[in-house]
């Protein structure tokens, strides 16, 4: 009887501290753990010590409250203009509600998926080819307001949506890069010409530069030849005029007269003696007896010259 009674004080005592394991649930941090009562919603249990009651209450679903990346499948997507287009992108979301996220639907995980998927092909089916490369972000954007519409009644909020790859077909990947080969090439002719339309325009006016200061040179050399002739022919008068004061100086004093008769003179005769050697004639005066005569009146010539 008393081995009995201390078996059943054992089973007890095991039940006791079962039901006390079971009434506390330690929840992680960044987690929620949804909890029913007799198969019925009954709360959400925050991260931390939490009460619940053995055998009634259960821990029904464990969701994880951090951003989660999602890589939706590759799909083939066809643009505007009739192209195939193979899309591949990540979504990023973050359980916000616990109780939505587990009642709200049955898998939402698969549901954002196929979400993704078909508004991204809405998306690419709405643009041309050339577009959907260059318009990446308003892509991502139109996709991540079209889920997070619809995710807000799964308790999920849609963070971003990221396209890791557009790969169109291979003849349309060779006919793009020989369009961009194309366009190389021309913008290449482009500058080459550009190079030398600037090549002859420096030439032209390096050239006009040269020729204002050569013809600039030529200018200021002609006024200073101008000058120096002029100066010269002041020179050359104020040397006359001192050479005739001088000479009229000469003949006012004391011989003077006889000293200019002899020079006159000479250079009559060597004058004569001049034009005789320029051809084989010898030409000699008319009257040779009137050279005195011829004398005399030069001198007069000289004396009307001076002051009376």
């Amino acid at each position: 009887m008393e081995l009995n009674f201390g078996s059943v004080s054992l089973v007890i005592f095991i039940i006791a501290v079962a039901f006390v394991v079971k009434s506390f649930a330690v929840v992680p941090q960044q987690h929620a753990w949804v909890v029913e009562r007799l198969g019925r919603y009954h709360g959400t249990l925050s991260p931390g010590l939490n009460f619940v009651l053995p055998f009634i209450d259960r821990v029904a679903y464990k969701h994880s409250l951090k951003e989660i990346p999602l890589d939706v499948p590759s799909q083939i997507c066809i643009t505007k203009d009739n192209t195939q287009l193979q899309v591949d992108g990540i979504l990023y979301f973050q359980v916000t509600d616990a109780m939505r996220a587990s009642y709200g639907s049955s898998n939402y995980i698969a549901a954002i998926t196929q979400l993704a998927q078909t508004t991204l092909r809405s998306v690419i089916g709405r643009m041309e080819l050339d577009r959907t490369f260059e318009e990446r972000d308003h892509i991502n954007k139109t996709i991540v307001a079209a889920i997070d519409e619809s995710a807000t009644n799964w308790g999920v909020k849609v963070l971003r949506y990221e396209i890791k790859d557009l790969t169109p077909p291979k003849e349309i990947l060779h006919a793009m890069q020989a369009q961009i080969t194309a366009e190389r090439e021309k913008r290449a002719l482009i500058a080459a010409s550009e190079g030398r339309r600037q090549e002859q325009i420096n030439i032209a006016s390096g050239e006009r530069e040269a020729s204002i200061a050569r013809s600039e040179g030529e200018k200021q050399a002609a006024i200073n030849r101008a000058q120096g002739q002029a100066a010269a022919i002041v020179a050359i008068a104020d040397a006359s005029a001192e050479a005739l004061r001088k000479t009229g100086a000469a003949i006012r004093e004391p011989g003077g007269s006889d000293a200019v008769n002899l020079k006159v003179a000479e250079q009559y005769v060597n004058a004569f003696a001049q034009l005789a050697r320029t051809n084989n004639s010898i030409i000699v005066p008319a009257n040779l007896s009137d050279i005195s005569g011829l004398i005399a009146g030069a001198m007069q010539v000289v004396k009307s010259q001076r002051p009376g």
